[in-house]
């Protein structure tokens, strides 16, 4: 769906020039998407560059076996580095994509990437913003997986998982979800689940967890 030139102005305001604005909103497809739903899976090429409104995506890897673990989140005014990457050298994804939260997103089409990039300058300062972000949250996942032991890093995604939404000390979620995440066991996250709690770190009940 094609939105009028004064939703971009509004939210885009001081982030793109008044030229970028107008061909996004020519070309741009403003989109939803359900939570559980896919931006992008392995094998696939990817013909658009996301850019998120509202709501989260987590970018995801996955190993020859199916095994899956976190790489990092986007969020509201983010875009992925791994798209814009497949887009420019048009490869197939090797990430995958999936709604957290439902999502309101535009779409633009992945052939102006590179054309953007030497027409306007504010679109050229989002993309190395966007590399550098993603840059930095490699970092810390490879820190985390690296340095931290697993109890740790459960802590750490939680605490991430309640800053994405908004919230302030509770999170509504599965031990399974939150295994798949971990790239570990539903069991070994319940137990870690039950450790945390006998130290006070958090408080739990039916797919709930409350940090303390």
């Amino acid at each position: 769906m094609q939105l009028d030139i004064n939703f971009y102005k509004e939210r885009f305001s001081g982030l793109f020039e008044q030229g970028l604005l107008e061909e996004m909103q020519q070309v741009g497809n403003y989109m939803e998407m359900k939570s559980g739903g896919y931006l992008m899976r392995p094998g696939g090429y990817i013909r658009f560059v996301p850019i998120i409104l509202e709501g989260s995506v987590k970018i995801m890897r996955q190993d020859k076996d199916g095994k899956e673990v976190l790489l990092y989140y986007i969020s509201a005014m983010d875009s992925c580095a791994m798209s814009l990457t497949c887009c420019v050298q048009d490869r197939t994804s090797e990430i995958i994509a999936q709604v957290e939260e439902d999502v309101k997103l535009i779409s633009l089409p992945y052939e102006k990437v590179d054309e953007w990039m030497c027409q306007f300058s504010t679109w050229k300062q989002f993309i190395f913003n966007t590399y550098q972000k993603r840059f930095e949250d490699m970092l810390e996942t490879i820190d985390c997986i690296a340095f931290n032991k697993l109890d740790q890093r459960l802590l750490s995604l939680i605490k991430k998982k309640i800053e994405l939404t908004g919230g302030t000390s509770i999170l509504y979620a599965t031990h399974e979800e939150l295994a798949h995440e971990l790239a570990t066991s539903r069991e070994v996250v319940s137990r870690l689940l039950k450790q945390l709690e006998k130290i006070g770190k958090v408080k739990l009940s039916r797919n709930k967890v409350q940090l303390l």
